[in-house]
């Protein structure tokens, strides 16, 4: 499956240095790591927390009794008690057989947001690793080391184990990574130039590496920034169709949204009224004589469905702070010192929300395209020319723009599928239920650059259609979006490759400049 994921935050210059410690990190300091590559640093008190517990290990290591993950095996060979000689072995052989991962590479971003999470956890103290474990997570995110993972091999149970044993195997000094000039090189090779030796690991601290919902956790925290500002970019969209197809604002209205307080549908209604405002196209037909009884629901119910994904987010969004404020391994050293095996590595409330994420996201992207095939259809669309062709017939305009559009919406759908429901057992049935969170994460961010390309396909077909409804003058607002566009794409005429001019368009919507030029003009957007 394609990972090519666009994302819609710019990117921000120079952060300041991430501080890890006994807290939880934040989404914003997810972002600045994983995108921005913002060093990162451990606090004392996580270094004094950490140095605590891992006392704690060490005692129970000499200690003939058997402590899952200190003394014996793993998964469904937890039974087998490892003689102190062979436990340095032990740790080292569960990251090289974990590390079983295959397919395409995953993206560098997510790698790095995955590392900020485990290192999140490890800061604690309530894992048991040595504070040196830690240092050499924060020293690789602070060189730019990016371990190679690949697409296929996490259950999301038991923890991401597959893609965060590579990266441990890279703190070993095995496997590859990508420095920070993006080469593929040995993980040794990227050590040794970035003055970091390779980590030999003790007691649990591999298990301790691997045992949690960080892969999944990582690209929830970037797809909703992403779709923090595509849901704004939905409802320019919608209003630049609004005007197009010769449609009222009437019905965003506060008093009638009141009706039916949802939270998300209110700050839509509000944005479409903001981006229409002074529109001298939908002040045109608001005379008695205007024929047109009620929009279609694609323009008039812009705001339920947008606002329905708005609260869908928010829900998704208070998951992925709990779950920030976790820390997630298997056993625990809890706060009084005891060490506990817990299920706590389930990635089940992860994943229900990524995959609601991705019926939200499939349902926003279906009703842009249809209001997209409105403006194309000289039988619904008041006047437009047909497919907005120069000249119909000769020349195509828009039509297959939108079937481009469609395809993407028809694989939106299939990626709404939810990935949650289909456990499947694994480790001789000792893992009989697990979350495939991974997945799950996987398709939405494949959804979320689906839906950057159907929305962008809607405001290059309505910049068009403004266009042709000269003289009539748009908003303010949407004038801005259509005026942005036409800095990259000229105005309509006869047929042109359309391909770079979709592309041209969707790098104005993935890189906030569709959002920017309008907020220019009407204020930030809800």
């Amino acid at each position: 499956m394609s990972t090519a994921a666009i994302t819609t935050s710019p990117v921000r210059t120079d952060p300041p240095t991430v501080v890890v410690g006994l807290g939880p990190v934040s989404a914003s300091d997810v972002l600045a790591v994983a995108r921005a590559g913002a060093a990162v640093r451990l606090s004392p008190e996580s270094r004094d927390a950490m140095s605590a517990s891992r006392q704690r290990i060490e005692d129970l290591a000499n200690s003939a009794d058997p402590v899952y993950g200190v003394s014996t095996g793993f998964g469904a060979l937890a039974t087998r008690h490892i003689p102190p000689t062979l436990r340095a072995q032990l740790q080292s052989s569960l990251i090289r057989s974990h590390a079983a991962g295959s397919g395409p590479e995953v993206e560098r971003e997510v790698v790095r947001a995955l590392m900020l999470l485990r290192l999140s956890t490890l800061a604690t103290g309530r894992t048991g690793v040595r504070v040196e474990v830690a240092e050499a997570y924060a020293a690789m995110l602070s060189a730019g080391i990016t371990p190679v993972v690949h697409e296929y091999g996490s259950l999301g149970c038991s923890g991401d184990l597959a893609p965060l044993a590579h990266v441990a195997l890279a703190l070993t000094g095995e496997g590859a990574v990508r420095d920070h000039s993006g080469r593929h090189i040995p993980a040794a090779q990227a050590l040794e130039a970035a003055g970091l030796r390779p980590l030999r690991l003790r007691e649990k601290e591999g298990l301790a590496l691997i045992n949690g919902t960080d892969g999944m956790l990582g690209q929830l925290v970037l797809a909703l920034d992403d779709l923090d500002a595509l849901v704004r970019l939905a409802d320019i969209a919608a209003a630049m169709s609004v005007e197009a197809l010769l449609g009222t604002d009437r019905v965003f209205a506060a008093d009638l949204q009141a009706l039916r307080p949802h939270p998300g549908q209110a700050a839509s209604a509000a944005n479409m009224l903001a981006l229409l405002a002074g529109s001298g196209i939908v002040a045109s037909h608001r005379a008695d004589t205007c024929t047109i009884v009620q929009d279609a629901y694609s323009l008039r119910c812009a705001p339920q469905v947008a606002g329905a994904v708005r609260d869908t987010l928010t829900h998704a969004r208070g998951v992925a702070e709990r779950e920030l404020a976790s820390a997630v391994d298997n056993p625990v050293v809890t706060l009084d010192g005891r060490v506990e095996s817990n299920g706590n590595f389930h990635g089940a409330p992860v994943a229900y929300v990524l995959d609601f994420t991705a019926i939200a996201v499939a349902d926003l992207a279906g009703i842009s395209e249809r209001r997209t095939d409105r403006m194309l259809d000289p039988a619904r669309s008041h006047g437009l020319p047909a497919f907005l062709a120069d000249d119909p017939g000769v020349d195509s305009g828009h039509m297959i723009a939108q079937y481009t559009q469609a395809a993407i919406v028809s694989e939106l759908k299939r990626l709404a599928v939810p990935a949650s429901v289909d456990s499947i057992p694994s480790s001789a049935m000792q893992e009989d239920h697990v979350s495939m969170g991974w997945s799950a994460a996987r398709k939405l961010r494949r959804a979320v650059d689906g839906l950057t390309r159907v929305l962008a396909i809607e405001v290059l077909t309505a910049a068009r259609a403004l266009d042709l409804r000269a003289p009539l003058r748009s908003a303010p607002a949407t004038a801005a979006v259509r005026d942005l566009i036409r800095t990259r794409v000229p105005g309509p005429g006869p047929d042109r490759f359309l391909s770079p001019e979709i592309e041209q368009t969707v790098e104005l919507a993935a890189g906030g400049d569709l959002l920017a030029a309008a907020q220019s003009v009407s204020g930030e957007l809800q």
